[in-house]
């Protein structure tokens, strides 16, 4: 069962198997968000999303960030990432036309952010979440 479906600007349907989601600057107990953070948190979810699931691919989706101060301190200005970090476990029909589709199925691991700590469902979702190449990234696996 999915906890919800994605449709990609491709039009492909993906279905949601499983997220995680934690705010994105939870422990930050010092400092200003910032590129050195920002960077550090980026690598971060990728590497988890890795961890997590080691047999995978993994994907990240590059996040928007806001500038809402320039003046910023001695890492530079202030450069905010979006307030929920999510890894994602996605489901589709197989990439590969050839194989069989009641057997097989493609996947992927997506990591990315987002404003609010809501399940992406349908259209609605994240336009850089909606606009994975899933034909170049995702794998097919036997069920």
């Amino acid at each position: 069962m999915s906890l919800s479906h994605v449709v990609l600007a491709s039009g492909r349907s993906v279905e949601l198997t499983q997220v995680r989601m934690e705010s994105t600057y939870a422990g930050m107990l010092e400092g200003y968000p910032c590129k050195p953070v920002n960077d550090m948190k980026t690598r971060g979810l990728r590497r988890r999303a890795e961890q997590a699931f080691p047999a995978l691919p993994v994907h990240l989706v590059p996040p928007v960030l806001a500038y809402p101060d320039r003046t910023g301190g001695a890492f530079g200005p202030v450069e905010v990432l979006p307030s929920v970090l999510c890894i994602g476990v996605f489901r589709s029909t197989a990439v590969d036309p050839g194989l069989d589709p009641v057997l097989h199925r493609s996947v992927l691991v997506v990591g990315w952010f987002q404003d609010t700590a809501v399940v992406p469902s349908g259209e609605d979702a994240d336009p850089g979440l909606r606009g994975i190449d899933w034909d170049a990234l995702a794998r097919d696996d036997e069920l």
